[in-house]
């Protein structure tokens, strides 16, 4: 994708939002490339049976982010972290509607240094979603850095920037939540 100016993707948001036509189409394709990049990152992670489609996760998520009202777009990175978000959920969200009345969890998940997870059932979605909830509760900031590093593909040093902490603390935190990860889903 050729990087259009911040100030462009936030005018564009602006003016999307707001209900002009030529700004949402500008706005996709000014976007659609990296939340292509997104989408199939992943899938990718996903069983090889999987029913959604990269083009119906982007088109999904490019139509909620439309939705978000109460965001003042701030940066690139703010904007791509809210559509890992929402990439997210709705991978939960199918995942859910396509559960079998019966868990399995004998599948293994495993997380390496880039917090690669490798779904191979719908319940490995579903914990990797589930742990993440609880690591919300225990430490909100933490969890919120997995997102952004492996939902939306950032860098420590973007996160850094984005939560408006050192890049020191990213990495430190990032190392934590990985390791609490990991123990949380070998003892599920």
């Amino acid at each position: 994708m050729a990087d259009p100016d911040l100030s462009s993707i936030t005018d564009l948001l602006a003016h999307a939002r707001s209900g002009d036509p030529d700004a949402s189409e500008a706005l996709a394709r000014a976007v659609n490339g990296e939340l292509r990049l997104l989408a199939a990152t992943y899938l990718s992670r996903e069983r090889s049976d999987h029913t959604l489609q990269p083009t119906a996760l982007v088109n999904e998520a490019y139509l909620r982010l439309l939705g978000q009202t109460n965001v003042s777009w701030k940066s690139r990175a703010h904007f791509f972290g809210i559509a890992a978000g929402i990439m997210r959920r709705i991978l939960v969200d199918h995942a859910r509607r396509t559960h079998a009345a019966r868990r399995d969890r004998n599948s293994a998940v495993t997380l390496d240094d880039s917090l690669a997870i490798e779904a191979r059932s719908v319940d490995d979605i579903l914990g990797v979603h589930e742990a993440l909830d609880r690591l919300t509760v225990f430490d909100a900031r933490q969890a919120r850095i997995v997102e952004l590093k492996f939902f939306a593909g950032l860098s420590l040093d973007e996160i850094a920037a984005l939560l408006d902490i050192s890049s020191a603390t990213v990495s430190r935190e990032w190392a934590m939540a990985r390791a609490w990860l990991e123990h949380e889903l070998s003892n599920n």
